[in-house]
């Protein structure tokens, strides 16, 4: 990623400033071949040509020996890693025979070996970072791809079986007439199992999410004419919380739909203190009574530890407030998904400020190293804290050890400054971080004169504070950066699950409980008929069985395209078989497979309502057509009931969601006694709608 890049090169920039503003311009160019090495290439000849550089700055012009921990860390991530070492032991040794000094040649030696680590740690950080951020795609469709397997073990466990109990009992039916009756009562007993199982498993899966119960409750609520606005804040899944969640959202929007005198209405979902809380405000009410419903779901809220209120405020407004303890970080919802790694960036900053810490306490006196070390100590675990966010607190720890330890250790505390000001660089927004840290540095340099110390002197610690404060707060965004973007991968494997786990539900609901429905329905009537016209009815069941075996593997991961004027015929044929009469007119063109099996959904939905929700029907009519690049289907029948909502409906919300993704919508109502539904979508390419006028369908009356 591009800010990693450029924080990267920032870190090495500062650390070659250091010798370029002591005289050294050389290092410039080392800096220049150490990013090519970093982003580029480490290729052996770009090594040499550091290699020369490196040893003509510190060899031919004087300038320190810690700049060959360059070249040291960047043998480290070569084949040539062994003669890192002896790199960093040659600058030891010419550090000892420049100065003679042991104490200023172990400074030297610290500093270099610091150099050494960081290089390379710079190195394989942008590396990590670049895979964080290249795999994340990988990561998401690897767990999309073993929840598939997970979703078609369990569905073939137990649908797979009930499939293939119907069509093994109708061929017993079809071979043996005269057995036929207690075969099919087998059948029938076994098609009603396997559709409960089926919408079980539907609803299994669909509550793991609130999101498509948002949408659903958005729709029914714009459609009722209430101006709606949904927050969400939550995250998903959400495990049995969402279930209960979401029947708490359907019986709220119900009733606001129901008393239809709210104008507007706000949905939020939170998480907050470990629970997910979900508020559904609306100003339709003038008393603060409770539903039956409401009070229903309040005793199970309660069961599972959480608690559900209502409340009605001065103004008029009516609250409905939720509340379910969240899913444990670590639990089946949430687990499995990381992939276990060493944190590089916090290793390498806790080894800088390890490193920076060594080079005060060699100066320190040695009756005060013990002090010394527990206040370093005490800064450096302050450091590490601020990787995982803003701790006011923590900072405010560090800026008094910063400054007040000053009149005991001398001098030489100075430089902890630097310390103080990458944290504070982090913690607040750039038009205050940037004033603060300048403030801290320039503080440290006036101490550094009260103290009488040479100007030179004072210089030097301003500066290395600089440095110091810019390295230390590069490696702590570097820290953060990579924190995030393995959550963020997680995150997005987290969502790929869960809309795997959607689109399975809505397969269930709308393809295999369809074909389940009709296969009971078809037996059923069967049963009713002597043999001879049985036999026609269970033809028609064997072909319903083997298609719904095709929704299984499609609902298990395999894709499959659906067909409109398929699904016309088998609509006819199901209504048919219930005493509905049905016209079929198909007038749509030619259309993009996604939109025909999108609608082929719709359509299949409409005719498992008829069949559930109005057992008084005799006509129904399905329609399409295709005008300026829009395809409308339209189902109408009679016989139906006033409109009222359903717990745990999920049909309607599903094929919302379904069209939606296409930019879709769909519109349902009751008028006279006859149901409308209406899926209106834009064909992905409307030339192919506006070219071709000819219907694909025949207008069939049966």
């Amino acid at each position: 990623m591009l800010v990693a890049r450029v924080i990267v090169v920032a870190v090495l920039a500062a650390l070659s400033s250091v010798y370029v503003l002591a005289g050294a311009p050389g290092t410039a160019l080392v800096f220049a071949v150490q990013c090519l090495l970093t982003f580029r290439s480490r290729s052996l000849w770009l090594v040499a040509v550091q290699a020369v550089l490196v040893c003509w700055v510190t060899l031919g012009s004087g300038a320190s020996v810690v700049v060959l921990g360059f070249l040291a860390g960047s043998l480290l991530v070569t084949r040539l890693w062994a003669v890192a070492p002896l790199v960093v032991f040659g600058a030891v040794v010419i550090a000892y025979a420049r100065t003679g000094d042991v104490p200023r040649t172990l400074d030297l030696a610290v500093t270099t070996v610091l150099m050494t680590l960081i290089v390379p740690g710079l190195i394989r950080l942008v590396q990590r970072v670049d895979e964080l951020h290249g795999t994340r795609p990988a990561l998401a469709a690897a767990a999309v791809g073993e929840e598939r397997l997970r979703i078609a073990a369990e569905l073939n466990d137990g649908l797979g079986r009930g499939l293939a109990a119907i069509i093994a009992g109708v061929r017993r039916a079809v071979a043996a007439p005269a057995g036929a009756g207690e075969v099919l009562g087998a059948v029938v007993a076994e098609a009603r199992r396997s559709l409960a199982e089926a919408r079980s498993a539907a609803a299994g899966y669909r509550a793991m999410s609130l999101g498509p119960e948002l949408t659903t409750a958005r729709g029914m609520l714009e459609a009722a004419g209430v101006a709606v606005e949904v927050r969400a804040g939550h995250e998903e899944p959400l495990g049995p919380a969402g279930a209960l969640l979401a029947a708490v959202l359907r019986e709220a929007v119900t009733d606001v739909v129901r008393r239809g005198a709210a104008r507007t209405c706000v949905i939020e979902t939170a998480e907050e203190g470990g629970r997910v809380l979900l508020r559904v405000r609306d100003d339709g009410r003038r008393t603060a009574e409770d539903g039956d419903g409401l009070a229903d779901l309040a005793a199970q809220v309660r069961a599972a530890g959480g608690e559900l209120t209502s409340d009605l405020s001065p103004q008029g407004r009516y609250t409905v407030r939720a509340a379910l303890p969240a899913p444990e970080a670590g639990g089946p919802d949430r687990a499995g998904l990381r992939l276990a790694s060493v944190d590089v960036s916090v290793w390498l900053l806790a080894a800088v400020l390890v490193g920076f810490s060594l080079k005060a306490l060699l100066l320190i006196p040695p009756h005060l190293l013990l002090p010394a070390t527990a206040t370093l100590a005490v800064i450096v675990v302050m450091q590490l804290r601020s990787v995982t966010g803003r701790h006011m607190a923590a900072l405010s720890v560090m800026a008094v050890l910063t400054f007040a330890p000053i009149p005991v250790f001398g001098p030489v505390w100075l430089g902890v400054g630097g310390f103080l000001a990458g944290p504070v660089l982090l913690a607040f927004r750039p038009w205050v971080a940037w004033p603060l840290a300048g403030a801290v540095v320039a503080a440290t340099g006036a101490v550094a004169v009260r103290l009488a110390l040479p100007l030179p002197e004072s210089v030097n610690v301003t500066v290395s504070n600089l440095v110091t404060g810019l390295v230390i707060y590069s490696l702590l965004r570097l820290a953060q950066l990579a924190r995030e973007l393995e959550a963020a991968r997680e995150s997005l494997a987290r969502s790929a699950v869960v809309e795997e786990r959607l689109r399975a539900a809505r397969d269930l609901h709308d393809l295999l409980g369809h074909s389940l429905a009709a296969i009971l329905l078809k037996c059923e009537l069967a049963r009713r008929l002597p043999p001879e016209r049985a036999r026609a009815e269970l033809a028609d069941v064997l072909a319903m069985a083997e298609r719904a075996e095709h929704d299984l593997r499609a609902v298990s991961g395999e894709h499959r395209d659906l067909s409109l004027a398929a699904e016309a015929e088998a609509a006819r044929a199901t209504l048919a078989a219930a005493g509905v009469e049905v016209t079929a007119e198909l007038a749509h063109p030619p259309l993009p497979p996604e939109v025909e099996t999108a609608l082929s959904a719709v359509l299949r939905e409409a005719v498992t309502n008829v069949l559930r929700h109005s057992p008084a029907a005799r006509l129904c009519s399905i329609a399409t057509s295709g005008d300026g690049g829009l395809v409308r289907l339209t189902v109408r029948n009679d016989g139906a009931r006033a409109v009222t909502a359903r717990r745990g409906s999920s049909g309607l919300g599903n094929l919302t969601t379904r069209l939606a993704a296409l930019g879709g919508h769909l519109t349902t109502g009751v008028e006279d006694g006859w149901f409308a539904l209406e899926a209106r979508v834009r064909a992905s390419d409307p030339a192919a709608l506006a070219g071709d006028a000819h219907g694909v369908g025949t207008v069939a009356r049966v």
